[in-house]
C-alpha cells in the first residue's frame, strides 16, 4: 500500500532492472486546457545557488476519469551543479494512465530549442527495489537533455495520471510547499470538472492566502522563505503550507470503501486449499489462541513477502487462494489468507491500516484519506481478548494483545464503516535495550579478567536482529563477532558467542565470552579505580526555541527504555571495607528518569542505570523548569575505588541482582526504580 500524496519536487534518479524503447507509452502533445502556469518572475542581478526558479506550477485536476498532476518549470541554471536537471525523467502507475509530455526546452540568448523534436524516451520498468521484495509495476521515462549548459534558462511540463486505479472515482492527496525550497516563484492550484469538487482543507498559515475560484483553489508564492518549524514539537505541530484534499468527508466512509476489496478477497471457492489448511491447524490445535497462531505461522512461515503493486494493486489485496497458490504476497495479501483462515476457524477478526512510517500523529486533524496509512494487519477477538497479527513479521512473532510497533492511530476496516482509534501510550515496562555486563577480576589487578556481555533487546530493535542474525550460523556469528572484538579495547579473546530470540517475549538475546584486561586508574600508592561500562549519563539537551517559533507547542520526548547493569567481582585478596562507588540518583527531568544505584555484597559491585520515558510530550512550563536543573544534572560516569585501609565500606543505594541471579529476559523490575513503578 502507497500513499498517494502530489508533492513539488520531482525525483530523477532510478535504478532499472530492465528497460526497454517504446515512444508510444508516452505521449507528446499540449498542456491540458485546464492548467494555468504563473508569469515568469524575473531573474535578479544577485541571484544565487543552483538554480533561480521563474516559476514552478503544479496543479492537481480532478476530472470523472481520475486524477492528474500537472508540472510545469522553468528555470535558470546558475551553475554546473543545475545542470543534473538534464537527467530528465517521470514517473507513473501505468495502470492509472499514459503521461503526456508538453515541454522540453532550451532558452539560450533569445533562441528557444524544441528539445522533444525528435526526442526518443527510454522507458525503464522500475523494480529498484528487488532487494526489498518489492514489484510495482511502475514505469520510468527518462530523456537525457542533450547540450544544456550553464545560463541556460530550461523549460519542463507534463503531466502525470496521479489516482490510485483502486480509488479513481474518489480523489484525495495534498498539495505542499517543501520547508526549504529553490528561489523564485512557486505556485499550487487545485482544480476540479463541474460535479467533481473535493472537500479542501488549506493549513492555518496558508487559509488566508488560498484562493478561491469557482473550480478551483490556489496558493502562490514569491520567493518563499524557510520555515522556522517549531523544534522538537510532535509532528502534528508541523502541519505546513500544506493544501488537503478529499471526497471522504468521514473516517466510516473510507473504512467502508476499502472493507469490500478485502471482504472480496477472503472469499474461498468451493474447493479451496486454503480450507484444507484451515481444517488441518483445527484438527492439530484446541483452543483459539492456539488455532489463531498456528493459522499466523502458516502465513509467516509459508508465504514470502513480496509487495505486489502490479495492475492497480495499491489498495486491492490479492485474493487469499491467489496468495496461498502461488505463496508470496504483501501486507494486503497476506492479511486477506489470515482472514480466511481465522473465519474458517471460527475466531472474530478484522482488518485494520496503519502507519509503519509512524507518521500517524494529527491523523485525527487531517481529511480522511487512506493514503494517510502505508500498512494492514489482523485485530482479532479471542478468548475475551484483542489480539494483533502480522502476517509480514517472521514466524517466532505470536498474536500479541498489543501491536509489536508503535502506532498512534488505526483505522479498522468495516463494511459498516468504523472511525479511527488512538491507541492508548503507556510507558514501558521492560527495556527495549537492555546490556548486561560482568566483569572478574577476581584474579587480581594485573590479570586478564574474565568478561561476559547480555544484550537483549525488544521491539523494532528485536525485528531488526532477528533479521540480521537469523539467517547466519551459529559458526558464522562468532566468527563475525569474534574478528570484531579480539584485539580490541578490552577484549583480549572471544570464548563463545550465543544469540536466541525468545518469542515469549519477543526478545534479541546475545551473549558475548571471553577475557581481557581491565583499564584501572592508578590513584597513587596501592588506590585503584575504574569506569564501569553502561554507567554514566549524557547530560540532557535543553528544549528551547527562538523568539520566532512558537513557544505554546509542546515538546515532543522520545520514548525509550533503556538499562544497563553492571557487576564487577572484586580481587580477592581485597576487603570489601576498601571499596567504594560515586553517587546513585533518582531524578525526573523533561518527562524521563535518570536512575543509578550501587550495591556491595558477595564480593561483588554491582551497579544499575536506565533511562526510561514517563510520558511523550511536555509543555513549556515543564521545559523551562527542567532546563534550569540541568547545570545540577550528575553526569559523570559510574566509578569504583579501591583504597587499602580507608575501612569505610559504601553504603548500598538498591537491591542490584547479577547476571545469573534473575532472568534479566523476563524480570528486568531492578531496572525501574520506586518512583518508576517499581518496587
Amino acid at each position: 500500500m502507497r500513499s498517494i500524496l502530489a508533492f513539488l519536487v520531482t525525483s530523477f534518479a532510478f535504478l532499472p532492472v530492465s528497460a526497454f524503447a517504446r515512444n508510444d507509452v508516452v505521449k507528446i502533445g499540449s498542456a491540458p486546457t485546464w492548467a494555468q502556469v504563473s508569469e515568469p518572475m524575473a531573474v535578479p542581478d544577485d541571484a544565487r545557488g543552483s538554480i533561480f526558479v521563474r516559476r514552478n506550477n503544479v496543479e492537481i485536476h480532478v476530472d470523472k476519469s481520475g486524477q492528474f498532476t500537472f508540472t510545469s518549470v522553468l528555470a535558470k541554471l546558475l551553475d554546473t551543479n543545475a545542470l543534473q536537471l538534464g537527467n530528465f525523467a517521470i514517473s507513473w502507475n501505468p495502470a492509472a494512465g499514459t503521461p503526456v509530455v508538453h515541454a522540453i526546452k532550451i532558452h539560450r540568448n533569445g533562441i528557444v530549442r524544441d528539445v522533444l523534436q525528435g526526442a526518443e524516451f527510454e522507458i525503464l520498468r522500475r523494480e529498484d527495489q528487488l532487494e526489498a521484495a518489492t514489484l510495482d509495476g511502475i514505469l520510468t521515462a527518462a530523456l537525457r537533455i542533450p547540450d544544456l549548459r550553464v545560463g541556460d534558462e530550461l523549460e519542463l511540463a507534463y503531466t502525470l495520471p496521479s489516482h490510485d486505479p483502486t480509488m479513481r472515482s474518489s480523489s484525495y492527496g495534498l498539495l505542499f510547499l517543501a520547508p526549504v525550497t529553490a528561489p523564485g516563484r512557486l505556485g499550487l492550484r487545485l482544480s476540479w470538472e463541474a460535479g467533481e469538487e473535493p472537500i479542501v482543507r488549506p493549513s492555518s498559515d496558508v487559509a488566508p492566502n488560498l484562493k478561491r475560484e469557482p473550480q478551483a483553489v490556489s496558493l502562490n508564492f514569491d520567493m518563499p522563505p524557510a520555515l522556522s518549524l517549531p523544534k522538537d514539537a510532535p509532528q502534528r505541530y508541523n502541519w505546513r503550507r500544506v493544501v488537503e484534499f478529499s471526497d471522504f468527508a468521514t473516517w466510516p466512509i473510507v473504512s467502508s470503501r476499502i472493507a469490500p476489496l478485502f471482504e472480496k478477497a477472503v472469499a474461498l471457492p468451493g474447493s479451496s486449499a486454503v480450507r484444507t489448511e484451515a481444517a488441518a491447524i483445527a484438527a492439530a490445535h484446541s483452543g483459539s489462541l492456539e488455532r489463531a497462531a498456528a493459522a499466523l505461522k502458516l502465513v509467516q512461515q509459508q508465504v514470502r513477502y513480496v509487495y505486489v503493486g502490479l495492475n492497480g494493486g495499491n489498495l486491492t489485496p490479492s485474493s487469499a487462494e491467489e496468495t496461498w497458490q502461488r505463496r508470496f504476497g504483501d501486507c494486503k495479501g497476506k492479511t486477506a489468507l489470515l482472514l480466511a483462515l481465522l473465519r474458517e476457524l471460527g475466531i472474530q477478526s478484522e482488518a485494520v491500516l496503519v502507519s509503519n512510517a509512524g507518521l500517524d500523529d494529527g491523523i485525527d486533524e487531517r481529511l480522511p484519506a487512506p493514503g494517510y496509512f502505508d500498512h494492514v494487519l489482523v485485530r482479532a477477538r479471542i478468548d475475551g481478548k484483542t489480539f494483533w497479527l502480522d502476517g509480514t513479521l517472521p514466524q517466532v512473532y505470536r498474536p500479541t494483545e498489543g501491536p509489536v510497533l508503535p502506532y498512534r492511530w488505526v483505522l479498522p476496516l468495516s463494511a459498516e464503516g468504523a472511525m479511527i482509534e488512538q491507541l492508548a501510550w503507556a510507558p514501558d515496562t521492560k527495556p527495549g535495550d537492555s546490556q548486561l555486563f560482568e566483569i572478574d577480576a577476581r584474579a587480581g589487578f594485573a590479570s586478564l579478567a574474565k568478561r561476559r556481555i547480555v544484550s537483549i533487546a525488544r521491539g523494532r530493535k528485536a525485528l531488526e536482529e532477528y533479521l540480521q542474525y537469523s539467517s547466519a550460523t551459529d559458526t558464522q556469528l562468532e566468527d563475525a563477532f569474534r574478528n570484531q572484538l579480539e584485539g580490541s579495547e578490552g577484549w583480549t579473546t572471544v570464548e563463545k558467542v550465543t544469540w536466541r530470540f525468545d518469542p515469549k517475549e519477543l526478545a534479541s538475546v546475545l551473549e558475548i565470552r571471553g577475557a581481557g584486561p581491565i583499564d584501572w586508574d592508578d590513584e597513587g600508592g596501592q588506590s585503584r579505580s575504574m569506569s564501569l561500562p553502561g554507567g554514566g549519563f549524557s547530560p540532557p539537551r535543553r528544549r528551547q526555541r527562538s523568539e520566532t517559533q512558537d513557544s505554546s507547542v509542546p515538546y515532543s520526548i522520545e520514548p525509550e527504555f533503556s538499562c544497563s547493569v553492571t557487576t564487577v567481582r572484586l580481587p580477592s585478596t581485597t576487603s570489601k571495607n576498601d571499596w567504594s562507588f560515586n553517587t546513585s540518583y533518582n531524578r525526573v527531568l523533561f518527562g524521563q528518569t535518570f536512575q543509578r544505584n550501587f550495591e556491595l555484597r558477595d564480593g561483588a559491585i554491582r551497579m544499575v542505570r536506565s533511562n526510561r520515558t514517563l510520558q511523550t510530550e511536555i509543555d513549556t512550563a515543564a521545559a523551562v523548569r527542567d532546563n534550569a536543573s540541568i547545570a545540577d544534572f550528575d553526569n559523570s560516569m559510574a566509578w569504583i575505588y579501591y583504597d587499602p585501609g580507608s575501612n569505610v565500606p559504601a553504603r548500598s543505594t538498591g537491591r542490584v541482582p547479577a547476571i545469573d541471579e534473575i532472568d534479566w529476559t523476563v524480570d528486568p523490575g531492578a531496572c525501574l526504580s520506586a518512583a518508576q513503578g517499581g518496587s
